[in-house]
């Protein structure tokens, strides 16, 4: 095993592009690219695709797509080469091949000749007997020339390491502490289907070591994998790195995270209005916590306080609330021209916006999103917010039985337009002072005005200042929404 101070940190995101990136590779991923970059290491993207028949360039588009929107730009990989090139599993095959020989040769593996209808039966058997499933080694003992007869037939072997049969494999987890298999329990698992491809288990314990990759820093449901690895390597002589398995990500139900805790893959949090900030932020606490208890970081406070030892072992909960509130505070945080940028795609999918908005089009969105950026959760609450500003408002009906059929609201209504109109400027102080004077004229609080002016103007009870508001409609819109008000009586 290397020790840590041995080399230069080297760590490696290895995803399978079998479907979307999800919150628990992407997770995965952070934990990776942050460990190397506090330690001033090397983050390396391997994309793990010798599954072919699950293996789609759609998955890869997906997951690069992802770690770029993240902002977990890789050192090495795919898009960007390296000393190890190439980084796509499909293009090694010839390398898993020949170390499977070689491990054929050393003994330290054979070649399997059960097909699938032996090894189907096999599994029944066991479970018929309450066994524990796994492979019985009926071609452990071929000989050479029963190998060579079977070859000669035409039948094409699998390739199985072989596991001891006495002894313990031991690890120490830099998360979990010290780790130990039986190796009785542990199966004579396939390194090369008959294909020609290998497993995973061999093409990433090679690509491991011929990557110089120093740590492995996976979820835990690789621990039951990690005394294969280990034996592959101790069979090949090699050194190997040091692992670190992540806990579980769980739902508020603590069942294992689903789609039916809500969307699960990155792409479609972005696609509802969360920014990368946000969720890099929340991903990176849902399994490690600072000393102090901050939740808040940047990613430069991310990189200089991560360590490995402050990853727990207790399962992670999502709280998809936290994750909310989280995506609030950057979207307040950030500044006016990137959330009008941002929100602008939103804004066009509603329709409220046309394709190719104007110059004056652009700085009227931009004072809309001024009105309501300190009350976004998610962008995509926007358009839903705003419509108003863009469309006649539809005129809720229980809003105007409360509001607008009081009998003093009609003549109200015109008095305050006719006052409106009068107006030097048509800013948010004067708008103000006009709506107070005629309460007071009136011998009503200023709030038997301001509530059916506001349900005029936005067919709501509740939003942004109503002066503001106001503001940004302008007069026209203003002064034709209070006389059309006016007109419900």
């Amino acid at each position: 095993m290397m020790a840590e101070s041995d080399h230069a940190v080297r760590v490696r995101y290895a995803p399978s592009p079998t479907g979307l990136l999800h919150l628990g590779g992407a997770r995965t991923c952070l934990y990776n690219w942050l460990f190397a970059r506090h330690h001033g290491g090397t983050f390396i993207l391997r994309i793990e695709d010798t599954d072919l028949a699950r293996s789609t360039p759609e998955a890869k588009a997906n997951i690069i797509q992802s770690m770029e929107w993240l902002g977990l730009h890789w050192d090495e990989g795919p898009q960007v080469g390296g000393p190890f090139a190439p980084y796509v599993q499909s293009e090694r095959v010839e390398l898993y091949r020949e170390y499977a020989r070689q491990l054929v040769e050393r003994g330290a593996a054979y070649p399997c000749f059960c097909s699938p209808e032996r090894l189907q039966a096999m599994r029944k058997e066991q479970e018929a007997r309450k066994q524990p499933p796994g492979y019985d080694r009926t071609c452990r003992g071929l000989t050479g020339v029963e190998v060579a007869a079977r070859e000669a037939e035409g039948t094409r072997p699998v390739i199985r390491f072989k596991i001891p049969d006495e002894g313990t494999t031991a690890f120490q987890d830099l998360i979990r502490g010290a780790i130990s298999f039986e190796n009785r329990t542990l199966d004579d698992f396939v390194m090369l289907k008959s294909d020609g491809f290998p497993t995973y288990h061999l093409a990433n314990v090679v690509d491991d070591h011929l990557m110089q990759i120093t740590h492995v820093i996976r979820g835990e449901e690789w621990i039951s994998s990690t005394p294969k690895h280990l034996l592959l390597y101790a069979a090949l002589e090699w050194d190997h790195p040091r692992f670190a398995h992540l806990p579980l990500i769980l739902g508020r139900d603590r069942a294992k995270l689903s789609k039916r805790h809500g969307a699960t893959a990155v792409t479609a949090y972005r696609d509802q209005g969360y920014l990368p900030q946000a969720l890099t932020n929340f991903l990176a606490l849902l399994g490690w916590a600072s000393s102090d208890d901050q939740e808040l970081f940047s990613m430069e406070e991310l990189i200089r306080r991560f360590t490995i030892e402050a990853v727990g072992r207790a399962p992670a909960v999502f709280d998809p609330d936290k994750l909310d509130w989280m995506n609030g505070y950057y979207i307040r945080q950030s500044p006016r021209e990137r959330i009008v940028r941002l929100s602008l795609p939103f804004l066009q999918q509603a329709g409220l916006v046309g394709p190719s908005p104007t110059p004056q089009e652009l700085s009227y969105v931009t004072q809309v999103v001024a009105l309501e950026q300190e009350r976004l959760k998610t962008l995509a609450q926007l358009p839903e917010l705003v419509e108003f500003f863009f469309r006649e408002p539809h005129l809720d009906p229980a809003a105007v039985r409360k509001w607008l059929a009081r009998d003093y609201v009609p003549g109200a209504l015109r008095q305050l337009s006719d006052g409106l109109e009068q107006v030097p400027e048509w800013t948010s102080p004067y708008l103000e002072q006009v709506l107070r004077d005629l309460a007071e004229e009136m011998g009503r609080p200023a709030a038997d005005l301001i509530h059916p002016t506001r349900v005029a103007l936005s067919g709501r009870t509740a939003g942004p200042g109503l002066f503001e508001m106001m503001a940004v409609l302008g007069r026209d819109r203003t002064l034709a929404r209070l006389e059309r008000a006016a007109a419900q009586e």
